[in-house]
């Protein structure tokens, strides 16, 4: 059984990872984790700041006090996390999904690479707590959390609309081939309009991939047709999901060159940027 694991962190985005995650169970038959991670390395940091600016001996009173501040802080934000999860819980039981609740300290890189499994999902918000400061950037989390699981991500919008229509970005690549066989074996597209697009040049090879493409995602049950734009895929495939109203991006996650992301970017990051749809990746 498919385990959906909702990132859970207080965040303008917590509604919608809940209501992602819903719509996932219900499609795959799955059941949905929700999960609160306190950062303890976060947390603590700036004790650990302050030792080295004020000296400890001359300031060991004023450091004890900062642990207290600190431990306080911890405690609150324990209690956040298990209000958050309890808030959580009720709808998605009423709505008929399983659902169980986790809270742990740690790194969320860490703890979700502990806890999937070659049948989990992942979902998250596109954005952290500082969502409503930083509307242009990823949350920190999300593009680590990308780079490191072994397991579909998806990356939910600010808000759920239902999805009806379903655009692939199919670039040839060893992960969206690894995305389109998981999509192939999975219900998750069932009776669903899905779009399969290339951005390049529309050459014989790429319809035959496309093509082929097509094949593979009709065995699910799904609507299926394909086509070839020309231009630059990060401003192709934004301009087409907000103008033709797709409802959920499909793309494969970054490849396995860390130097050539570091130097031309990675159309990976940029899509979760530009485009305003849940981004489902899978690396």
């Amino acid at each position: 059984m498919t385990q959906i694991i909702g990132c859970l962190d207080g965040s303008i985005y917590t509604q919608s990872v809940c209501d992602h995650a819903l719509w996932l169970a219900q499609r795959l038959g799955g059941e949905i984790e929700l999960l609160h991670v306190l950062d303890h390395h976060r947390e603590h940091a700036s004790v650990a700041n302050l030792s080295g600016a004020i000296g400890f001996k001359s300031n060991e009173a004023l450091l004890e006090q900062l642990t207290e501040v600190e431990a306080a802080q911890a405690r609150v934000g324990l209690a956040k996390g298990r209000a958050i999860l309890q808030a959580a819980t009720p709808p998605l039981r009423a709505a008929g999904v399983a659902v169980t609740t986790t809270q742990l300290n740690g790194s969320l890189v860490e703890t979700l690479t502990a806890r999937e499994t070659s049948h989990s999902i992942v979902v998250l918000g596109k954005r952290g707590e500082a969502a409503d400061f930083a509307k242009l950037h990823l949350g920190a989390n999300l593009e680590r959390v990308a780079r490191a699981s072994i397991c579909p991500i998806l990356a939910a919008a600010r808000a759920f609309r239902p999805i009806e229509r379903v655009l692939i970005a199919h670039d040839g690549g060893a992960s969206i081939r690894k995305a389109m066989g998981f999509l192939a074996q999975s219900p998750l597209l069932r009776g669903l309009q899905v779009q399969i697009l290339a951005v390049g040049t529309a050459d014989q090879p790429r319809r035959a991939q496309l093509d082929d493409a097509k094949t593979q995602i009709e065995r699910c049950g799904a609507i299926v047709t394909t086509r070839i734009e020309p231009g630059d895929p990060e401003t192709t495939i934004a301009r087409i999901t907000e103008q033709e109203c797709f409802g959920l991006l499909v793309i494969g996650a970054y490849g396995h060159s860390r130097i050539r992301n570091l130097v031309i970017g990675s159309t990976t990051t940029a899509m979760l940027r530009s485009c305003r749809i849940p981004v489902l990746m899978v690396r």
